[in-house]
């Protein structure tokens, strides 16, 4: 049964803050995309309309009860695994990678669920396993696996952008947990040595785009052509921009993918540094008011959530913009709120949901 006090502590603000960001996302993917002739419905749209399910997730989310998780942790994260599993015998393949698996004719990625499961699964474990002094590299071996397994299934598909996100979650939580110096020493040398060797596992697409991150002019007008033309976009933005639908890198379809990894370099050189310092400042808040959460939290478990969920927050901002001004490899991470996704919005507004669910919640006892 639903507690009519929750709605009291429900965060109106952090809401409104959510869709503030959304809402500028909408119209910077309409200035992106006012210049396709096409009779199909309008992607800016189609975003109106998935931030509506997303809201509609979010009351859900609130509803239900987030301690209900816990015990739901580890069935979620089986089923979850099994649907990764599954994708190699019955997955949809398109553009080179097996992703989606259909049922009933909607199309699911498990990749983007594990997202939202691995930081329940690792927080039921964290949660469960406290130690004074942090974890030592033996004590590692149990969530590195729960993380690790997943990631390696993600990576196959292959999907290395998302299997780095779902890593780097991972590793913020148990960096959080407490993990000791000799550990994390460590960790960082067989991270560079398996960062050297897996150079040969890597597909020859991935191996070009760290190839053109380290130089996009070795070929300006292949596989260089999206970064060099995103770092063009985003510079002639100057301080106050060329305003709004006039830019000249979009308008005039220079800029590639301009509505969904790269919906940023739009919105730069359409308002320029001082519009980019204030979303800036906007996902800032966001993310700290997470970690503001986690920190009230009135347990371990709820804590680790909110933490989780800020993390996966963080780093899809940090990837996507470090990969639109040449400071990361091109990895097609979306732009939370902002770039064109039904899959990225629902998966965020999940998190977002999961938010506040603990937020409402800390108020209970």
């Amino acid at each position: 049964m639903f507690d009519r006090r929750l709605i009291t502590h429900f965060n109106w603000t952090y809401l409104l803050l959510i869709l503030l960001i959304s809402v500028i996302g909408i119209a910077n993917m309409y200035s992106a995309t006012s210049s396709w002739m096409t009779a199909v419905q309008p992607v800016y749209l189609k975003q109106f309309y998935w931030l509506g399910l997303g809201l509609l997730v979010v009351a859900l989310v609130c509803i239900f009860d987030y301690r209900h998780l816990e015990y739901l942790s580890f069935p979620l994260y089986g089923g979850n695994l099994l649907l990764l599993v599954l994708i190699f015998a019955i997955g949809r393949t398109s553009m080179g990678a097996t992703r989606w698996i259909s049922f009933a004719g909607i199309n699911v990625q498990p990749s983007e669920i594990m997202k939202i499961v691995i930081i329940v699964a690792l927080a039921r474990y964290l949660s469960d396993k406290e130690h004074l002094r942090g974890f030592s590299l033996w004590e590692l071996i149990i969530p590195g696996l729960i993380l690790g397994i997943p990631a390696l299934l993600i990576m196959k598909q292959p999907d290395l952008g998302t299997a780095l996100l779902v890593l780097c979650i991972g590793g913020t939580m148990a960096l959080f947990a407490g993990i000791q110096r000799s550990a994390i020493i460590t960790l960082g040398i067989s991270g560079l040595a398996a960062a050297f060797g897996g150079w040969f596992l890597l597909h020859n697409y991935q191996k070009q785009r760290i190839l053109t991150f380290l130089n996009p002019e070795r070929d300006p007008l292949g596989a260089g052509y999206h970064i060099i033309q995103s770092k063009i976009a985003v510079g002639s933005g100057g301080f106050s921009g060329l305003g709004f639908m006039k830019g000249t890198q979009s308008q005039l379809s220079f800029l590639p993918e301009r509505h969904t990894d790269f919906a940023f370099s739009v919105f730069a050189e359409e308002w320029g540094l001082a519009g980019c310092l204030l979303l800036l400042a906007l996902y800032c808040l966001i993310i700290l008011w997470g970690l503001h959460i986690a920190l009230r939290s009135n347990d371990r478990f709820g804590m680790y959530l909110a933490i989780g969920v800020s993390a996966m927050l963080f780093w899809h901002i940090v990837v996507n913009l470090g990969m639109v001004i040449g400071l990361l490899p091109v990895v097609g991470v979306p732009l939370p709120l902002f770039s064109y996704g039904g899959t990225s919005m629902v998966t965020t507004m999940t998190g977002i949901g999961i938010l506040m669910n603990v937020g409402m919640r800390r108020f209970m006892f």
